[in-house]
C-alpha cells in the first residue's frame, strides 16, 4: 500500500497507524489490522487510570513479547480534577503529551500502530493523536467495524432502509437536545451511555420514541445483552452500551391504547415550504403517524413513509376532513393533519377542535404542533418589519363579510399597527387588496413600506417591497402575503444593495 503523506506534504521518518479493532470480539478484527500490529514496532493504546485497556485485551493475541508498549492512562475520565483548566485542559495536556511520547518513536523510525475499539475515528481516542502527527509523519487510518454497526447485527433487525436517515448521539448531549433530535429522525444510535443513561430514557420518552427503542451492552463482547429500553435499569447500564431506534419499515406500529381505544390526531404545521421549515417535534409527529390526512398541496410537502396512508383532498372541505382525522383516530390510528405554515393560524387547528368538540369525538387526543408561519417567514426575508406591535388579518371575504374585514382594517391602522395580511387575493377574490389600500391610504402615508412575500421558501419565491401607493392588486395572489407598516417602519437600502424593512421597538415619545 503506498505509504501516506502528513498533510503538510512533509514525511518523518516512523509511520504512524491509527487502528481499528472493531466492537470487541477479536474475530470482527480486519485483515488489514491485524497486519498492521504485526509489522509494528510499537503498540500503544489507551487506558484509564486502573491500567487495563479494553483495546489491549481485543488486539492481545497479535502482541509479542518484543513489541515495544506504550499505555496511554487517562488522569481523570468521569471524575472531577484540580487541573487549573479543568478537566477540557487536564485532557488536552495528556493528549499533547501522549502524542510528544509517540513522536519519540516515530523520529527513531518506529512504526507506531495506535490501538482503537471500533473504528479510530469515530468517537475514538486515536482522533487526538492523528489531530497532532499526521501533519508530521505518514500516517494511514486503518477503518474497524463500529458499535452502532455491532448492535444492530446483534438485535437481528435493520437499522435504516431506503431513505430512511439514521442519527448517531452521543447520550452526553443535553437532554432537550437529544428529545429534539429523537423526536426528528427515523433511526438512531445513542452512544456514551452509564451515568448518562437516565436522562437518555428521560428523551426517548419525551419524543414518543420508547416503545420502539432497544437496548444492546457489550456487542459482540463477554457479558452481552440485549433487550427492550424501557425495561433496562438504569443502575446497571455500563458506558459501552447503545440504545437503538431500528428502521421503521416493516416494523410494528402500535397505536396508544393497542388497537382497543382512540388513536390520536396531531396537527402540524409545515411552515410556508418544504423540509427546512419543519420543526422537530413537527417532524416525528409526521414520522409516527399511521395515517396523513391534508390538502394536496400541502401533504406533497410531507416525505412518504411505507406503511403510512395518505389521505389528500380538496382546499375547501375542511370540516370533512377534520371529521375524517378524527373518525380514523376513533378506530385506534395515529393520524397527522397537515396545514401549511401555522396551524392556529387561519389553518387547520381550528376546523380539527371545532369538530373534536361535538360529543361523537370529545374523547379523542388532539394535539396542536406549531410551525413557521407565513408573516414570520416573510419578515425575516424582508428584515424585521413585525418588530413592535402588529396585528394580522385575512382578507378572505369567505367566512366574514367584507364589512367586518374593513372596520378591522380601520382599526388597526388607527391604532398605528404593522399589519400581517393574509389570503388577500385569489383567481375568484380580484378587488379585496384594491379596496384595502385604499383605506388604508386615508391613514397611511404613500410612502408606507408594503412588503409582497410570495412563495417564501418555496421554488418561485419573490420578497420585494413597494409603497403602499403603489401596491398593484394584479401582483397579488393567494400565495402571497402582505406585511403594511405602521408610521414608525424603516425601509433602508443598505451598501450591499439590499433592501431591508424594519419597525423601531421604541416609539419617539417613549
Amino acid at each position: 500500500m503506498p505509504e501516506q503523506q502528513g498533510t503538510d506534504g512533509t514525511t518523518g521518518t516512523g509511520r504512524l497507524y491509527g487502528v481499528g479493532l472493531g466492537p470487541g470480539d477479536p474475530a470482527l478484527m480486519t485483515v488489514r489490522a491485524v497486519e498492521i500490529i504485526g509489522e509494528a514496532d510499537v503498540v500503544a493504546y489507551h487506558s484509564a487510570r486502573h491500567g487495563r485497556s479494553i483495546a489491549r485485551s481485543i488486539a492481545e493475541r497479535y502482541i509479542r513479547p518484543d513489541h515495544i508498549e506504550e499505555a496511554l492512562v487517562y488522569p481523570v475520565t468521569t471524575e472531577t480534577t484540580d487541573h487549573p483548566g479543568g478537566y477540557r485542559g487536564a485532557l488536552d495536556e495528556f493528549y499533547a503529551e501522549a502524542a510528544a511520547r509517540l513522536a519519540v518513536h516515530l523520529d527513531a523510525g518506529r512504526t507506531v500502530a495506535v490501538l482503537a475499539e471500533g473504528d479510530p475515528l469515530f468517537y475514538g481516542s486515536y482522533q487526538h493523536m492523528h489531530k497532532r502527527l499526521a501533519d508530521r509523519y505518514a500516517t494511514e487510518v486503518i477503518p474497524g467495524v463500529t458499535s452502532v454497526s455491532a448492535a444492530a447485527a446483534r438485535l437481528g433487525t435493520p437499522l435504516v432502509e431506503a431513505e430512511e436517515v439514521l442519527t448517531i448521539l452521543p447520550g452526553t448531549l443535553p437532554e432537550e437536545e437529544l428529545t429534539a433530535r429523537l423526536a426528528a429522525t427515523d433511526s438512531a444510535v445513542v452512544m456514551k451511555l452509564g451515568r448518562t443513561f437516565p436522562a437518555v430514557r428521560r428523551a426517548f420518552e419525551a419524543s414518543g420514541r420508547l416503545p420502539e427503542a432497544r437496548y444492546v451492552e457489550r456487542a459482540t463482547m463477554a457479558g452481552e445483552r440485549t433487550g427492550e429500553l424501557a425495561d433496562t435499569d438504569p443502575d446497571s447500564v455500563p458506558y459501552f452500551a447503545v440504545a437503538v431506534l431500528p428502521s421503521r419499515i416493516d416494523a410494528p406500529r402500535p397505536s396508544p391504547a393497542a388497537g382497543t381505544g382512540p388513536g390520536e390526531v396531531v396537527v402540524v404545521g409545515t411552515g410556508p415550504a418544504g423540509p427546512l421549515w419543519l420543526t422537530p417535534e413537527t417532524r416525528g409527529a409526521l414520522a409516527a403517524a399511521d395515517d396523513v390526512v391534508g390538502y394536496t398541496t400541502y401533504l406533497d410537502r410531507v416525505p412518504v413513509r411505507p406503511g403510512q396512508q395518505r389521505h389528500g383532498s380538496d382546499n375547501k372541505v375542511e370540516s370533512e376532513r377534520a371529521e375524517f382525522a378524527l373518525d380514523l383516530a376513533r378506530r385506534g390510528r395515529r393520524v397527522a393533519v397537515v396545514s401549511g405554515g401555522d396551524p392556529g393560524v387561519f389553518a387547520m387547528a381550528t376546523a380539527v377542535l371545532e369538530v373534536a368538540s361535538q360529543d361523537a369525538y370529545t374523547e379523542i387526543p388532539v394535539r396542536v404542533l406549531p410551525g413557521v408561519t407565513a408573516a414570520n417567514a416573510a419578515a425575516a426575508r424582508a428584515g424585521a418589519p413585525l418588530g413592535h406591535d402588529y396585528a394580522t388579518l385575512s382578507l378572505s371575504d369567505r367566512l366574514k363579510p367584507w364589512e367586518v374585514i374593513a372596520e378591522r382594517l380601520r382599526a388597526a391602522a388607527t391604532a398605528d399597527l404593522v399589519m400581517a395580511l393574509y389570503n388577500p387575493g385569489s383567481r375568484s377574490r380580484t378587488w379585496q387588496v384594491g379596496k384595502a389600500r385604499d383605506l388604508l391610504l386615508e391613514h397611511r402615508s404613500p410612502d408606507t413600506p408594503v412588503v409582497l412575500g410570495r412563495d417564501v421558501g418555496g421554488p418561485t419565491e419573490s420578497v420585494r417591497t413597494v409603497r403602499l401607493a403603489d401596491l398593484d392588486p394584479m401582483e397579488v395572489d393567494m400565495r402571497t402575503i402582505l406585511i403594511v407598516g405602521s408610521s414608525q417602519t424603516r425601509w433602508v437600502h443598505r451598501g450591499d444593495g439590499r433592501q431591508i424593512v424594519w419597525t423601531p421597538r421604541r416609539y419617539p415619545e417613549a
